[in-house]
């Protein structure tokens, strides 16, 4: 295990369909990017049965580079519009600062 704090960015956004395919293309161009930076990884998703909305989940050494790195591919992503997304800067403890961030509308 190494001593780099484990910062994540993690996506909550409405979805609205059943078809998953533009979420793999999604993470496909995250992994991308993410690889191409040497910002971190993508870790997965999940996606409400319903299809109705999910989670991205992205960690990293730095949660502002990696959300940096990612932004402009979300951004240009119809069903990210209107996304939450939360920089947690540490291991999911208490007391780790967040900070939220919304991809506009």
């Amino acid at each position: 295990m190494n001593d780099t704090p484990e910062h994540a960015v993690i996506v909550h956004f409405k979805y609205g369909s059943n078809d998953l395919q533009p979420l793999f293309e999604l993470e496909n161009a995250l992994e991308n990017a993410i690889a191409a930076a040497n910002a971190g990884e993508l870790d997965g998703n999940e996606v409400a049965a319903d299809g109705s909305d999910g989670y991205l989940y992205m960690y990293g050494p730095n949660a502002d580079r990696l959300f940096d790195t990612v932004r402009p591919v979300l951004e240009s992503t119809n069903f990210m519009r209107g996304a939450i997304v939360k920089k947690r800067y540490g291991p999911p403890e208490d007391g780790i600062r967040e900070s939220i961030v919304k991809i506009a509308p």
